[in-house]
């Protein structure tokens, strides 16, 4: 039996408030546990976003009462929320400041670079700053962090240009960090590894970043030491949502991060060692996490199995993975002294995770 500690997913879009018929903070941390990880910062791109005091609090609130896991809320950057040198208390209580320089909406849309200062200039720089960034606005947040010296991560990185630029970067002493979500790492633009062609619409392929060439993807392994963490982009939709004529982008991953990685180690593509840098040692650094005393995941690394949906404790009901033979199964998780799951089964109580900022 494998041994390893408490897995922090720093990339989680848990859809409360505004969408909890996708998920809400009970199903998303009960997916969190049966997937070994016992830390989620949440995304603050819901219905309403978070990007003020009372939106923060509202999603906090319902944290406090359903997650079974700890977890951070991180709040939006806004064109109007940038006075962070007024309201430092606020940004304390977040897991972090999120950036959506692609893809935004509402009171998180920042239409032009002018919009993007405010906010390197007076965000705490011990605090995280992190990125929705592809390509060339990317390339603009790491020169922003040159310019205002704050350190960036940057979110979901998919492509080989963007992984590039990010070691030459860091070879140059630029604060920066960044992720890379398992279905970059194990999916394609082509469809290799889906394996239900005959019902796979066009809809379940929709994700953002999309899917890139298998170039891409032999980048990211080429550079595994440039990537910081491993994140899954928890982005979870209902299959009625995405087989329809407009389907959102995104995919489930909470339960499916750690077999996926396990059966790369088995086929020696990575590390154990790896697989804690990435999934713990570093996100705990970058987002200044607290230590979870008597935490420990355990996991029967011989364990071989397939990935069916209908097992999952997720709400939405499917993965883009589903009749993938994996080899990793967790059998147990240990949190602060008490199993919170132990051979399929959920026993840690709604409520009893902790904000990692409180």
């Amino acid at each position: 039996m494998l041994k390893l500690p408490g897995l922090i997913d720093p990339h989680v879009h848990v859809r409360e408030p505004g969408a909890t018929h996708k998920e809400d903070w009970d199903t998303v941390t009960q997916a969190a546990l049966a997937g070994g990880v016992t830390t989620i910062l949440a995304m603050p791109n819901t219905k309403p976003p978070i990007f003020d005091e009372a939106t923060l609090n509202l999603a906090l609130d319902a944290a406090k009462a359903k997650a079974r896991c700890d977890y951070g809320q991180y709040i939006g950057a806004g064109p109007d929320n940038g006075d962070w040198d007024k309201r430092e208390a606020l940004s304390l209580q977040a897991a972090g400041l999120k950036m959506y320089l692609d893809s935004t909406f509402g009171e998180l849309r920042l239409d032009d670079m002018s919009l993007w200062t405010p906010h390197f200039q007076k965000f705490p720089k011990d605090s995280p700053m992190v990125m929705h960034s592809e390509s060339r606005t990317m390339a603009a947040a790491i020169l922003f962090s040159t310019i205002y010296d704050h350190p960036v991560h940057i979110a979901h990185v998919s492509l080989k240009e963007e992984i590039l630029l990010i070691k030459a970067a860091k070879e140059k002493g630029i604060k920066v960090t960044c992720e890379v979500c398992p279905h970059h790492l194990f999916l394609d633009k082509d469809l290799t590894g889906f394996k239900n062609l005959s019902g796979l619409t066009s809809g379940r392929t929709e994700v953002r970043p999309r899917l890139a060439t298998p170039e891409d993807v032999q980048s990211l392994w080429i550079n595994l030491d440039v990537i910081d963490c491993f994140a899954t982009d928890h982005a979870p939709h209902t299959l009625e949502e995405k087989d329809s004529d407009n389907p959102p982008p995104g995919f489930p991953g909470l339960e499916t991060m750690l077999p996926l990685l396990l059966t790369a180690v088995d086929e020696g593509r990575l590390t154990i060692n790896h697989l804690i840098e990435k999934l713990h040692t570093n996100p705990k650094r970058i987002f200044n996490l607290p230590d979870q005393p008597e935490t420990w995941v355990e996991v029967d690394e011989n364990a071989s199995y397939e990935i069916k949906a209908s097992e999952t404790f997720t709400r939405c009901g499917w993965t883009p993975f589903e009749g993938w033979q994996v080899k990793g199964k967790v059998r147990k998780v240990v949190l602060r002294g008490k199993t919170a799951f132990e051979d399929g089964k959920i026993l840690a109580e709604p409520g009893c995770g902790k904000n990692i900022r409180s």
